[in-house]
């Protein structure tokens, strides 16, 4: 069975920065394709960034050059790394990987569906 715990949310003031991560079990992340996604309040679902199983990595126009994602083998763990945050950012954060039953789900469902089963961690930002 996947399972797929993150930390490391919190608050930080406009600027400042943080580190998420993303703990697996049953897969290991470098044969596992992973993706960050995150939803505010109100707001859609949307996608972050993604990191493929041989190491390349693809992130969304809103973060882009601002969060970076990093992986520890031994730790089995990715982590987000968020920097110059913006009240904006602030967000659900949910990480999923191959194989943890997400396939099928829908983009804008995901979040949602992410959070049924207990993740996410939360980031808020201040201006």
């Amino acid at each position: 069975e996947v399972q797929l715990v993150e930390s490391g949310g919190g608050s930080v003031q406009a600027g400042g920065s943080l580190i998420v991560a993303c703990t697996a079990s049953g897969i290991t992340f470098d044969h596992s394709d992973m993706s960050w996604y995150r939803q505010a309040p109100g707001n859609e679902c949307e996608l972050v960034s993604s990191m493929a199983s041989e190491g390349n990595i693809y992130y969304e126009a809103p973060v882009k050059g601002r969060f970076s994602i990093a992986l520890d083998n031994a730790k089995n763990t990715v982590f987000l790394k968020m920097n110059n945050l913006k009240p904006e950012d602030t967000a659900v954060y949910y990480c999923t990987a191959e194989h943890d039953g997400m396939a099928s789900v829908r983009d804008r469902d995901l979040c949602d569906a992410l959070g049924a089963r207990g993740q996410g961690t939360t980031v808020t930002v201040s201006s």
